[in-house]
């Protein structure tokens, strides 16, 4: 059920009250108020949680917040023709990026009109523009229902007219991107006006920008999601199918890849992008002739310890010079998490190909991901990743099952579901890869119930209403006894009165 919203009129209102009427200190007013508002059940998601301030010393009882008054500014600044924006335009900036309350209270006071002016009006300075699309991108971010016609043509209109200089077209790309999220009209609509080619012409223009190729990447990305609830049918497929065959999107995306090998964020993003295109069986093949599996296991290999890669140059001969002196220990930890996620997934993304499959598992694909879960055991996104890229490859491969029970991956699953019992998509990835191991080859049912598979799975089911299907079917094809319940046969009665 949707929680109960208030404005913030009735919120400030209320804390007014508790100052006035109760002589509670600011504080204490603030405090009680959402209290208040949290035990009724009220979503103050949106709402300023301070006290308004006084706007001038010429009138004290004109109170507002601070975002309104560096809005009001603002519009003072921008109806005055002979003056600057730009001071004004900062100080708005920082106020919306306090958090989305300022944001929403904001965009109820007119501010994209305001905003839209200011960067329509500084559309020829570079200074102004970069200062007024900052204000933009914050604004939106979170709020995609700004956008209307004319700032999306004023967006396509900067992103070609300034495509040459990479600090703009960034920020320009920014903006698009939120507009992008979770709003799936405002991406049709874009997408028709040709931010598309706009978005690949700023990778291979700027590829030796790393926040260009990041931002640019994940627009892109953005572009192939299906995430408005408001909408029944996207265009997620298609739009993922027009950046690889009309924009040639793989060839960009694995060539920026290679321009920045010890950017971990940069190819975090490129290695998710790659995992969105990848919607057709051909698409997964491209990726591995345009060189993008290898890249990927290099990728895999040195997220490793130095000792683990040596070992890895040395079976498999795939870690090209270029890479050999990347460390995962120069990288944060969380950042070479991410990355070991993103090729995780993009590995599970291109193994939907069936000959994919054999080429990742001939370049020791199989043992890489082991060893990659194995060290990042402790990350459940890491263990999902895996456990599902493994089950991808052993799908329909006996030889493959054979390679992975050989190089400890049933014992990762497990160690996984030990580890993250909590986590329904960890439980679900392991027994989905349990069930395919042993779907073709029984040999290894009884080794992996050594290894008390049969216990962790029962308790997957006990725990986790969502692992039904693929628990049972995993400990069915496992030889266990299981209880396969029949929720209608259609023999009793009839559906017809």
């Amino acid at each position: 059920m949707a929680q109960r919203r208030i404005t913030q009129e009735t919120f400030d209102e209320v804390v007014r009250e508790n100052i006035e009427e109760f002589d509670m200190d600011e504080s204490e007013a603030l405090k009680e108020a959402i209290e208040q508002f949290e035990s009724q059940g009220v979503d103050l998601s949106n709402i300023v949680k301070a006290v308004p301030k006084v706007s001038s010393e010429e009138n004290a009882e004109d109170q507002t917040h601070e975002v309104l008054q560096a809005l009001e500014s603002l519009k003072t600044a921008v109806a005055s023709s002979s003056g600057s924006f730009l001071e004004d335009l900062r100080v708005f900036t920082q106020q919306c990026s306090l958090g989305f309350p300022q944001r929403y209270l904001a965009a109820q006071k007119e501010a994209y009109p305001t905003i839209l002016a200011c960067c329509q009006r500084a559309a020829e300075e570079k200074e102004a523009l970069s200062v007024a699309l900052a204000a933009l991108s914050v604004l939106t971010d979170g709020q995609p229902d700004l956008l209307d016609v004319e700032g999306r043509e004023f967006l396509i209109g900067t992103l070609t007219v300034q495509q040459a200089d990479a600090a703009l077209t960034c920020l320009c790309i920014r903006v698009v991107r939120h507009c992008c999220l979770k709003h799936e009209n405002n991406r049709q609509a874009l997408v028709k006006a040709g931010v598309l080619p706009l978005l690949t012409a700023s990778i291979t223009r700027h590829i030796e920008h790393p926040e260009v190729v990041r931002e640019a990447c994940l627009t892109l990305r953005v572009m192939t999601f299906d995430d408005d609830v408001r909408v029944p049918f996207g265009q997620a497929h298609e739009h993922a199918k027009m950046i690889v065959l009309e924009q040639n999107g793989l060839k960009v995306i694995v060539k920026a890849a290679k321009a920045h090998p010890e950017n971990k964020s940069v190819l975090s993003e490129l290695c998710a992008t790659l995992s969105r295109l990848a919607v057709r069986n051909e698409f997964c093949q491209d990726i591995v002739d345009l060189g993008g599996l290898n890249f990927m296991i290099t990728l895999l290999a040195d997220s490793l310890d130095y000792q683990v890669s040596r070992w890895i140059n040395k079976s498999f001969s795939i870690v090209s010079s270029e890479h050999k002196h990347m460390c995962c220990c120069c990288c944060d930890s969380s950042i070479l998490q991410d990355l070991v996620k993103q090729v995780l997934s993009a590995l599970k993304a291109i193994a939907g190909n069936d000959d994919v499959k054999d080429a990742i598992a001939n370049v020791g694909g199989a043992e890489l991901i082991v060893m990659a879960m194995n060290r990042h055991m402790a990350n459940a996104q890491v263990c999902e990743q895996g456990c599902a890229a493994l089950c991808f490859l052993a799908l329909r491969k006996p030889n493959n099952c054979k390679v992975i029970m050989e190089c400890g991956g049933a014992l990762a699953a497990l160690q996984a579901m030990k580890t993250h019992p909590d986590e329904v998509n960890v439980q679900k990835q392991s027994c989905m890869l349990l069930r395919n191991l042993v779907a073709h080859t029984r040999d290894f049912s009884q080794s992996i119930l050594e290894m008390g598979a049969e216990a962790l799975i029962t308790q997957a089911l006990t725990a986790h209403r969502d692992c039904g299907d693929v628990g049972r079917a995993a400990l069915r094809d496992l030889g266990c006894k299981v209880e396969l319940r029949e929720l209608w046969t259609g023999k009793k009665g009839s559906l017809s009165h």
